[in-house]
């Protein structure tokens, strides 16, 4: 059997959501595990309990530890010997259910890995953070994108200097699955996303804006100062925005920009970003993720390839690798590089040690927190005609 350092055993996980029909369920079951490190042992699949009992064999937990409901997950884990009981929960429901889950998991004593945005609002986010503080659990927040090797390449090369000081930030996530009213027919994935009971104040900058605006301040570590921002809907009869962009004010004096949109004919999944320092720019697109571009004047253009053993990939980038060069590594490994640092934490707390709750490699219940103040404060600047309002929350990290 694989060990896990000192605690010689696999990590155990309950997974609430993903029953049938489900998305990111399914991904957060296949990333867990992807290392043999954690073993899927229990769930609360559905918040329809015979739902969750027969979505069960789906990911082959035993009936005995397929539960109806978080409550009944949480009091029955509890109670088993500490030899047997989950090591964490990871949340993979729609957003207005995250708090309550999360938070009961928490106050429970259980690791958490959470899928974004964290919360409803802000006010859950924060109130959230604090009963992390206070328990000493390994809250992990699923921005997932920032586990690709070389995001994490380019995270180290800013930091160290590479790029020189970082003037500039364009970040975008472009789709077109919602260019037509998809949500009016039902579709499990529109619905909920374009409701404003399940989705919160933002609809394109709440599900996709945080995933770019979260790529940049990760990549970078420049902490924000203020916010403009215009969300449209371009959709007819739509509640929320499908359309938006933002500018970002950096304390250091740089500009960056947000720009999401579900309503782009023929786009898929393009996440891309752009960042401009004194010494180089660097440009990288998650569609097409083991390649980034780095520009220097009077240089040729550098493509950096996914490559563990190539004398440019810095110690980040070789650490987030399973395969070698040529063989593409995407979305899948890329989330479980978030729960593989994620389990790291968890074990040196299983173990009585201390674990660095801010400046970790994975997202962090600071970095949901915020995301929620983003989604808050956009909707609040669209609201006043693109006025700037602060942007930097008191647990922003760099």
């Amino acid at each position: 059997m694989p060990t896990n350092g000192s605690l010689n055993r696999k990590l155990r996980m309950a997974l609430v959501g993903g029953g049938q029909g489900a998305f990111i369920g399914r991904v957060h079951a296949t990333a867990a595990v992807l290392d043999n490190r954690a073993a899927l042992v229990a769930g609360a699949l559905s918040s329809n309990a015979e739902r969750a009992k027969a979505s069960a064999s789906d990911y082959d937990i035993s009936p005995a530890r397929a539960y109806g409901s978080v409550q009944e997950l949480l009091d029955k884990e509890r109670g088993l010997p500490a030899s047997e009981r989950i090591d964490f929960v990871s949340v993979a429901t729609p957003n207005h259910t995250h708090f309550e889950i999360a938070k009961a998991a928490v106050e429970a004593g259980f690791n958490v890995i959470c899928d974004k945005p964290m919360t409803f609002d802000l006010a859950q986010a924060e109130q959230l953070a604090e009963a992390v503080d206070k328990s000493g659990v390994v809250f992990a927040v699923s921005h997932n994108y920032t586990g690709y090797p070389l995001v994490r390449q380019a995270r180290e090369m800013i930091l160290s200097g590479d790029l020189g000081e970082i003037n500039a930030v364009r970040s975008f996530y472009i789709q077109g699955w919602l260019r037509t009213r998809l949500e009016a027919s039902d579709q499990k994935q529109a619905a909920w996303r374009t409701d404003p009971s399940k989705s919160g104040a933002a609809g394109c900058f709440g599900d996709i804006a945080t995933h770019a605006y979260n790529l940049g301040r990760y990549m970078t570590g420049l902490l924000p100062e203020s916010i403009s921002c215009v969300l449209k809907t371009f959709v007819e009869g739509r509640k929320l925005d499908d359309y938006g962009a933002a500018m970002i004010r950096f304390e250091n004096g740089a500009l960056g920009t947000v720009t999401a949109s579900q309503i782009s004919h023929g786009r898929e999944n393009d996440l891309f970003i752009e960042i401009d320092g004194t010494k180089g720019s660097l440009v990288w697109r998650q569609e097409n993720p083991n390649e980034m571009i780095v520009r220097r004047n009077g240089q040729p253009h550098a493509i950096y390839t996914r490559d563990p053993n190539a004398p440019y990939t810095n110690e980040s980038g070789k650490a987030a690798c399973r395969l070698p060069s040529g063989h593409p590594e995407a979305f899948f490994e890329a989330f479980a590089n978030v729960y593989r640092s994620a389990y790291d934490a968890m074990i040196l707390r299983a173990e009585g040690k201390k674990i660095e709750p801010v400046n970790t490699v994975y997202p962090n219940v600071n970095d949901g927190v915020e995301g929620m103040y983003f989604i808050q404060q956009c909707v609040a600047s669209s609201q006043k005609d693109g006025q700037w309002l602060p942007m930097r929350h008191k647990r922003a990290r760099k």
